[in-house]
């Protein structure tokens, strides 16, 4: 590693509270495993400063870019993102150094008076972003037998959940681990199962990167890889990719370990494209081995994507990352 042990490491991260919670987190342990100070620097991104709605900005790398322009010009030594926010494809000067233990990937409703989603009643005004939750809130929505209406919404946590407070919306629903980084969980009225509601590819885990060339830095950040989050995050990304699919595309992505009798055996991938109305869903998933390499995650993901694709999946996304 570069530099005099007694000099602080720059990491790099976007203003937000929740990436300024995640980041600490990322320092500490960072300090921890390499016995140099770290200080944050705090860099403003485009997806920050737009008020235009993800969908219509692309979502892909809008929260991204900044960080790794600050990245390649030296003016900082890593970065934390969240990993959903990472476009597929890595730049090869650039190293995804570490992949630490996920947080909860699931989807969480909050509504008022306490509400599930099945008991919001007919017509209830749903914020939400994603076009990949909006697709699949109305389908469940649909299967109950009732409507609702998804209302885009943007802005940080405590902003959207006070669309919540002041009676503008009857719910929003917000990534899990983003309101347990900030310690808002109590607000959760109800976890959205995966069954129901797939997360983003990449849901709740974040991402440490640093310059490929910076080989001491990167064989210390590695320290804190946790190899199964890597390989379940890396199917949902390779889904995500093979499906030419941008991170604002309707898609949700979940690969999870599965335990046999002695030990873990099995990883399943589940994946869904759907039209924002809630009208259409492709829903499909597989299970193979536990991956011994990225090639074996990657092939997972491209597997269940063809398999998408050949239902109709293509049709559904709307923006493709090409």
């Amino acid at each position: 590693m570069n530099g005099n042990p007694s000099t602080p490491l720059r990491l790099g991260t976007r203003r937000s509270q929740l990436a300024m919670a995640q980041s600490g987190q990322v320092a500490e342990a960072v300090r921890r495993v390499t016995g140099r100070p770290v200080e944050l620097v705090e860099i403003t991104t485009y997806g920050d400063v737009s008020r235009e709605h993800l969908a219509q900005i692309g979502g892909t790398g809008v929260f991204v870019s900044a960080l790794r322009d600050a990245l390649l010009a030296g003016e900082i030594d890593f970065a934390v993102h969240s990993l959903k926010d990472l476009p597929t494809a890595q730049p090869d000067d650039l190293a995804l150094a570490a992949i630490p233990p996920r947080e909860d990937p699931r989807d969480a409703l909050v509504a008022r008076d306490g509400l599930t989603f099945e008991e919001l009643p007919d017509g209830a005004r749903v914020g939400t972003g994603s076009p990949r939750r909006m697709a699949q809130l109305n389908a469940w929505a649909r299967a109950l037998g009732k409507r609702i209406e998804t209302v885009p919404i943007r802005g940080n946590i405590d902003t959207r959940l006070g669309f919540v407070t002041k009676g503008e919306l009857d719910a929003v629903v917000l990534a899990a681990a983003g309101l347990n980084r900030i310690g808002r969980a109590d607000r959760v009225t109800q976890f959205l199962e995966p069954d129901t509601v797939l997360p983003a590819p990449g849901q709740g885990a974040l991402a440490i990167e640093c310059t490929a060339e910076n080989a001491s830095l990167v064989a210390a950040l590695a320290q804190l890889d946790d190899p199964h989050t890597r390989a379940a995050v890396t199917a949902e990304r390779s889904l995500l990719a093979a499906l030419e699919a941008g991170c604002s595309a309707p898609v949700g992505a979940l690969a999870d370990l599965l335990e046999g009798e002695q030990a873990v055996t099995e990883m399943r991938l589940r994946g869904v494209v759907g039209s924002t109305d809630g009208t259409t869903l492709v829903q499909l998933s597989t299970t193979g081995p536990v991956p011994a390499s990225a090639d074996d995650a990657l092939a997972l993901g491209r597997e269940l994507a063809a398999e998408m694709l050949d239902k109709g999946a293509a049709g559904l996304m709307g923006e493709r990352a090409l």
